[in-house]
């Protein structure tokens, strides 16, 4: 990934001086080289600049376009493609299923569930039925 942001500081690098050496070119057809004004608006001299120029021209040409291709090699996600389009999202799994509303009642001897390595502290319910409580009237 830090080779994709390498790449894309010397994209931005080599596009903001090849823009610079376009244009610091001297126009062929410019009306100053009509009357007589294009060799002394140039820095360079009248032909000297000029294969400089054109020659830095053609390299960051050259280099603009190896690291935009580059560029779009490295940043491509898959094997589709862009006019193609992006695969149909995956269907969500379905929702697990609720447990059931009625519940089968567990059987009157059966003592309550206790957790694991814990002891209980209620006693199991004895056989006997437990007495009747009496109101004093």
């Amino acid at each position: 990934m830090i080779l994709y942001y390498l790449i894309t500081i010397f994209y931005v690098l080599v596009c903001t001086m090849l823009l610079l050496v376009i244009l610091l070119q001297q126009g062929k057809g410019d009306i100053a080289a009509a009357f007589g004004g294009g060799s002394s608006q140039s820095a360079f001299g009248a032909r000297a600049g000029a294969t400089v120029l054109s020659k830095a021209t053609a390299v960051l040409a050259a280099a603009f376009m190896i690291s935009a291709l580059a560029l779009a090699i490295i940043g491509q996600r898959g094997p589709g493609s862009v006019i193609s389009g992006s695969a149909p999202p995956r269907p969500a799994s379905a929702p697990a299923k609720p447990a059931p509303t009625g519940s089968t009642p567990a059987p009157a001897s059966s003592a309550p569930a206790t957790p694991a390595g814990s002891t209980p502290t209620q006693k199991p319910p004895s056989s006997a039925p437990a007495p009747t409580p009496t109101t004093p009237k």
